[in-house]
């Protein structure tokens, strides 16, 4: 895709943003920074006519999204050919305002639409599931086992392309604070929310004199 194509996001009915459009992104970039900060999406999907929503992991390259679960999924393979909806959503902190209608949450949102398709060819089915892990762990691909024929053939990867997409942003203080509720003497502000990898915490199982990869313990303390 030619980088002038891929420098702002499509405009669609579905990806038009109908509330709260001033934090919506249309840079590309937005949704790349979205993708990139996080592993862990919400999949919207059609099932028997009932809707179901699955949290799932993923990996993005710079222009597909792929997701995987088991062969037996059935929010996975129920629907072919139907379009989802996949929403990634970042949490950075609580707005607390003089008044409870105006507390609100500072996020970062996208949600990309799309028909999956299932990952049939080996090879990109490798790559897409080291993408995967690699989003989520980097540098595990490398120091685990890989799968074999038999986990390969248990798991379903889909991918879908990153085309139609839209993104939110929400940042800031309280929007209280030039209203009459100002006058209140109450306290106002934001309760940021970092999120930060912890101590590996060794399997009970682990052999002695085993120690977690550098790559594990580079991440201790990381956002």
């Amino acid at each position: 895709m030619p980088e002038t194509s891929r420098a702002v996001l499509s405009g669609t009915d579905r990806t038009r943003l109908r509330r709260l459009r001033e934090n919506g992104r249309t840079e590309r970039s937005e949704l790349d920074a979205v993708l990139a900060a996080g592993f862990l999406c919400h999949l919207g999907v059609l099932v028997d006519g009932t809707p179901m929503v699955v949290p799932t992991v993923y990996g993005a390259t710079a222009d597909t999204l792929y997701f995987h679960g088991s062969a037996a999924s059935r929010s996975l393979l129920a629907s072919p050919g139907a379009t989802v909806c996949v929403t990634i959503t970042h949490v950075d902190g609580l707005v607390l305002a003089r008044s409870v209608f105006e507390h609100s949450v500072n996020y970062r949102c996208a949600m990309v639409y799309g028909v999956p398709r299932l990952v049939t060819d080996a090879e990109e089915k490798l790559e897409g599931l080291r993408v995967l892990s690699e989003q989520s762990a980097p540098g595990q691909w490398d120091y685990a086992r890989r799968p074999n024929r038999k986990e390969l053939a248990a798991t379903s990867l889909l991918a879908i392309g990153l085309d139609e997409a839209s993104v939110k942003v929400s940042a800031g203080p309280p929007e209280d604070g030039d209203g009459p509720d100002a006058e209140l003497g109450l306290w106002a502000g934001v309760l940021p929310l970092h999120q930060v990898w912890g101590e590996p915490v060794a399997d009970p199982a682990l052999a002695a004199g085993v120690a977690a990869p550098s790559h594990v313990v580079a991440r201790v303390g990381a956002v």
